[in-house]
């Protein structure tokens, strides 16, 4: 039945010869390269921003990773007990992204961005998950369009990044402040020369 369910909504999703040149451009670039607003933002709000929330802003960065960690784990692990070939590679719909042939479930891109905009909304304000889970299912409805992967994959990656951050938050109440002080000292000394020179934040 769920085979059933993620061939049809596939077909329904993927592109075809005949979509607009625009709108597989348009998917091509969501689909590969969005996904960069996951560093580049986790960056910034570890390296800049207002002093008085630094701190909160590094918590979040730390919870992120461990979340992080944890679902790309869980989605190896996931993939290897559940392998599920890409559509492409059982000559399924039209494909519009070159792309390796490994196996599909879940989505790494959607786990990642699914846990960052899960985190978001978890432990930072809901407005901002809120446009980041726009974002997500914007990569996840590209990701079929143009091909690489089934509906399904897309709602794993959801699951695995809900199981991520879940763990990160039990985790972070463990030992989250001992690892935050841990990794200050240690930015502290790296960065020491753009500290001073006031480039980034202390």
């Amino acid at each position: 039945m769920l085979e059933s369910l993620n061939y049809t909504l596939f077909w329904w999703i993927n592109a075809t010869p005949n979509s607009p040149v625009w709108l597989i451009s348009a998917a091509r670039f969501i689909a590969n390269d969005v996904i960069a607003i996951v560093p580049l933002l986790a960056a910034g709000l570890w390296l800049w921003g207002p002093r008085h929330q630094v701190n909160a802003q590094r918590q979040l960065v730390i919870k992120v990773t461990m979340a992080m960690a944890i679902s790309l784990s869980l989605s190896l692990l996931l993939g290897h007990l559940f392998p599920h070939n890409r559509p492409f590679v059982d000559h399924v719909g039209y494909n519009f992204l070159a792309h390796s042939a490994d196996y599909s479930f879940p989505s790494d891109h959607g786990t990642a961005i699914f846990t960052f905009a899960v985190a978001f909304i978890a432990w930072h304000r809901a407005w901002s998950g809120a446009v980041l889970m726009v974002i997500a299912l914007a990569i996840a409805w590209s990701r079929v369009y143009v091909g690489v992967h089934w509906p399904l994959d897309m709602l794993g990656g959801l699951m695995v990044a809900l199981c991520g951050c879940l763990s990160a938050q039990i985790l972070w109440n463990c030992f989250g402040h001992a690892l935050q002080r841990t990794l200050q000292h240690l930015y502290r000394l790296c960065f020491a020369f753009p500290i001073r020179r006031g480039w980034v934040r202390d």
